[in-house]
């Protein structure tokens, strides 16, 4: 009789597997990874790895949802911080990820976005639109939470400033991978960003 597995460890198992995925798929991109590479990459059996997977496709679907709740979740209020320095750190974090573009996902996101419903003859990709609109949401309710607390004195909707916002940041992230730091001027863009929310967003703390 094998021994019972706590759900612990499988939380811990699975988050170790989907580090393992990461590595492949910043290696090796989303069209040449493999369900063998991530085997090779954990140092596990085949049985172990389709145990929490499917295909690969599942693999970096749950890689990618892993990573856009970090995203929404730190949209959730912080005592110790007002509600503009949050949304600052926010960026600065994404431009940290733009500045090191080569070890992210970005080459894997954007073969998977174009290749994978496009293979199955669907216009548009459900789990595409759908995180959007829950990044979009999450930042259009932080904004309106800054409102309440008199933090926030917008002179545009808060949701068209939160889709400004991931434009900007998608945008700039694929330029920059395509392009390099050099071309994009990173920096300068985003104090440009920083510039035109404050004059949107009217923040009273600082």
């Amino acid at each position: 009789m094998s021994p019972k597995v706590s759900n612990q460890y499988k939380i811990n198992k699975r988050k170790e597997l989907l580090e393992a995925a990461k590595r492949v798929f910043i290696q090796k991109g989303y069209i040449q990874a493999t369900m063998q590479d991530i085997i090779d990459e954990a140092g596990i059996s085949r049985g172990a790895l389709y145990s929490y997977f499917n295909n690969i496709q599942h693999v970096f679907e749950e890689l990618l949802k892993l990573e856009d709740e970090m995203d929404i979740l730190y949209f959730e209020k912080e005592e110790k911080s007002s509600f503009w320095q949050q949304l600052i750190n926010w960026i600065k974090m994404q431009q940290k990820n733009i500045e090191s573009i080569n070890q992210s996902l970005l080459l894997c996101k954007t073969e998977f976005f174009l290749t994978t419903y496009r293979n199955s003859n669907k216009t548009s990709n459900p789990y595409v639109i759908e995180r959007y609109k829950e990044l979009a949401s999450s930042i259009k309710g932080f904004i309106e939470e800054g409102v309440k607390k008199e933090e926030f004195k917008p002179c545009m909707p808060s949701g068209s400033i939160a889709l400004y916002i991931i434009s900007f940041i998608d945008g700039l992230m694929l330029d920059t991978f395509n392009l390099g730091i050099e071309v994009t001027k990173v920096n300068e863009q985003i104090d440009i960003l920083f510039f035109t929310l404050r004059k949107m967003l009217c923040p009273i703390i600082e």
